[in-house]
């Protein structure tokens, strides 16, 4: 084999390869008396037909195969004789081939760009600490209270209100006829949350217990028959019990109930909660900080092909028209995207960092332990997609690199309140969404979203 540099411009090199036809004839041979054991042909005795026979019938096939091979192997060994760091997958080009022939061909190789590393110990960033007040504490504690299910039993001559809960059983009928689902034993709905069908809980208002009610109401669109969808039925409800919310007393008992030792416990883990559902989404928003500085400091050329497939993905599920209309945009993103990896790379080649397979199990581990009541499925899921794997190892890799240039860089330490924190989230979040760019949307959608996540949340575990 003999490899020439045919032109090499800025990334892209062109090699010129050439392998003789004795060493591809010499393959083939190999190929034809490897097969003669095996081969069984009529007229011959198993093993027994000759290499000559064997030439004539599967020649081109066998040609084929080892031409195959020997351009897989031959190109490896090019790229490697060359020293060159390839970037995506090489274009192949036969000049010259056939049996009895010599092979020709070229390789068009777009290059990974030499990296000079700048320093990152002028990069700025502020990691950021929230204050939660007792107020905010208590709050959040009287929010769970209030959604946890408490009753006790009414007396029999007290209706029904708003708040309360209702159990029943009931037969329904469309158009007089019995259909499937129409039927219900020992029902429970919370009057006024209206969860069950739209405009069922306002006709259960003012009942008694073991009173017999009538009740008109549309089954929903998504109703699982679908011939039933939209349709008017009449419920007829025998009412069985009826119980009236009962205030949940926030004391040490409570806190148990929730996982916590006590009641001062649970102050401290709610705090915790509060702290670390807003720090999220403002690490989050110092590592892009840290990113676009990085990404500032250095200039790299970037090979072609790269880019195009990094545009290629992060256009995929746009329409055409957002494809054409976004399309320079979306390609300053995928050079960004491209300039990061390579420099995010190079950081942790030179520091030596790594991820091992402990400290990935470790990972796993805790998203298993997070979800308590999905933990088979979230190990399921690992197990059996190994791409997931990979794209775990490869983030916690990321954040491997992200802690070592905060570590190198000018950090500042700062207190902000609640209130602070969503400002600066809401901030960054309508920044991003007044761009035209369809992906930057998205991209921050989750950020604003922590706010309401944050407000919302009502389970307590300790870890």
């Amino acid at each position: 084999m003999k490899v020439t540099v045919d032109s090499k411009k800025g990334l892209k090199t062109n090699l010129k390869v050439f392998v003789d036809k004795k060493t591809i004839d010499e393959k083939i041979g190999i190929r034809l008396t490897e097969l003669s054991k095996t081969a069984n042909i009529k007229g011959f005795r198993p093993g027994k037909v000759p290499v000559e026979v064997l030439k004539r019938q599967f020649g081109k096939a066998v040609y084929g195969e080892v031409l195959e091979k020997v351009l897989k192997e031959t190109s490896a060994r090019a790229i490697e004789e060359k020293k060159i760091k390839v970037a995506g997958h090489p274009k192949l080009d036969l000049k010259s081939h056939g049996e009895g022939k010599d092979l020709n061909y070229t390789l068009e190789i777009d290059e990974l760009p030499s990296i000079k590393l700048k320093s990152t110990e002028n990069i700025k960033f502020t990691d950021y600490e929230i204050s939660v007040s007792e107020g905010e504490v208590k709050k959040r504690i009287d929010d769970i209270a209030k959604n946890q299910n408490n009753f006790e039993e009414k007396n029999e001559k007290d209706i029904t209100e708003n708040g309360d809960l209702v159990v029943f059983d009931y037969d329904a009928t469309i158009d007089n006829k019995n259909f499937e689902g129409g039927q219900g034993k020992n029902t429970q709905i919370v009057l006024g949350k209206d969860l069950f069908i739209k405009g069922f809980d306002k006709q259960l208002l003012g009942v008694k217990k073991n009173q017999t009610k009538e009740i008109v109401a549309t089954l929903p669109e998504n109703y699982p028959k679908k011939e039933f969808a939209n349709k008017r039925a009449n419920f007829k409800c025998k009412i069985l019990n009826i119980k009236k919310p009962k205030p949940i007393k926030i004391n040490d008992l409570f806190a148990k109930n929730l996982g916590a030792k006590d009641l001062n416990d649970l102050k401290q883990l709610i705090s915790k909660q509060i702290q670390n559902q807003y720090k999220s989404s403002l690490d989050s928003l110092s590592k892009e900080n840290i990113l676009d500085q990085l990404e500032k400091i250095h200039e790299i050329q970037l090979p072609d092909n790269l880019i195009q497939q990094e545009l290629e993905m992060i256009s995929q599920n746009l329409k055409k028209e957002d494809r054409k209309k976004h399309k320079n945009e979306n390609e300053k993103i995928a050079k960004k995207r491209i300039k990061l990896g390579l420099i995010l790379n190079e950081l942790g080649t030179k520091n030596n960092l790594k991820v091992d397979e402990q400290e990935l199990r470790n990972e796993i581990q805790k998203q298993v332990q997070s979800m308590p009541s999905q933990q088979k499925q979230v190990l399921e899921y690992y197990q059996k997609n190994p791409s997931a794997t990979m794209n775990l190892r490869g983030s916690m890799y990321e954040e491997k690199i992200i802690d070592l240039i905060k570590r190198k860089s000018k950090q500042t330490k700062k207190i902000i309140s609640i209130k602070e924190a969503e400002d600066i989230i809401n901030k960054r979040s309508m920044t991003d969404q007044s761009t035209s760019s369809p992906l930057k949307k998205e991209k921050f959608k989750k950020a604003g979203k922590t706010i309401k996540s944050a407000k919302k949340k009502n389970k307590i575990r300790k870890k």
